[in-house]
């Protein structure tokens, strides 16, 4: 299946590792025009390692002149932005007492924040050429408990947000979706290091709570992310798939 994706130019934020990277890597052997950026330097040199041709941008994107330089980059070294994948995120804190007011707003700038205000400046380009796509990477955690409640808060608000800028901006031919993913195992997150600091009670983890009975793969995101932008989901807009083998309790 031709996607249509050759020569688009493409941004993924917090792309140096896992479901960011698998994310630009798919759309790299579609032929697009791949741009990512993280914190860390070595991260990126890792990634321009084993990405050919991928374009790389140092920048912490909690920030909001760093999130505006990024951009301008980004405008320079690709000459505009077709399609968007917020997918810059992460989680701290715990129990919601014992969490701190910053760990919640750290949250919110990271996971969410981040990806409005990345939103808002592709939108004027994009609607100008009458065309573009943005994903969001947000959670199946986003619609239930589980997991930090930092990180669910900015995920559920990153759903809310995709379907209200979606509908938007459809008239002027800017797709708008969000892919929430369950519990993908790759090496630089958090369920690896779960799996070998206790792999018994993760197995099981895995057996209650997964009915497809195994974690799913970075390219398995990658796959659904890289369809969803393409004009070959012309009409789907506003939507949060879940993308977990079915993991999640929600069916919408």
């Amino acid at each position: 299946m031709d996607l249509g994706l050759k020569g688009k130019k493409v941004l993924v934020t917090g792309g140096s590792k896992g479901i960011g990277k698998g994310i630009a890597k798919a759309f790299l052997e579609e032929g697009a025009e791949v741009a990512i950026t993280a914190r860390s330097k070595e991260g990126l040199n890792k990634a321009e390692q084993e990405l050919t041709h991928v374009h790389t941008i140092q920048a912490d994107l909690m920030k909001e002149p760093e999130r505006e330089r990024t951009f301008q980059q980004v405008q320079e070294v690709l000459g505009g932005i077709d399609i968007l994948i917020n997918n810059v995120g992460g989680s701290s804190g715990g129990k919601i007492e014992e969490t701190s007011m910053d760990s919640f707003e750290e949250a919110m700038a990271l996971n969410y924040f981040s990806a409005v205000h990345f939103s808002k400046l592709v939108l004027p380009g994009m609607k100008e050429k009458g065309h573009g796509s943005i994903v969001n990477i947000s959670s199946i955690f986003g619609r239930e408990s589980g997991g930090k409640a930092t990180y669910n808060n900015a995920k559920a608000a990153m759903i809310s947000f995709t379907k209200a800028l979606a509908d938007e901006t459809i008239a002027d031919g800017v797709r708008v979706n969000s892919v929430a993913p369950g519990a993908i195992l790759h090496p630089t997150g958090n369920w690896q290091k779960r799996l070998e600091e206790n792999p018994e009670k993760i197995n099981q983890f895995v057996k209650d709570e997964i009915p497809a009975g195994r974690f799913g793969t970075v390219e398995e995101i990658a796959d659904v992310v890289v369809f969803l932008a393409s004009k070959r989901a012309a009409w789907v807009s506003g939507a949060s798939l879940n993308v977990d083998g079915g993991q999640s309790n929600m069916n919408m």
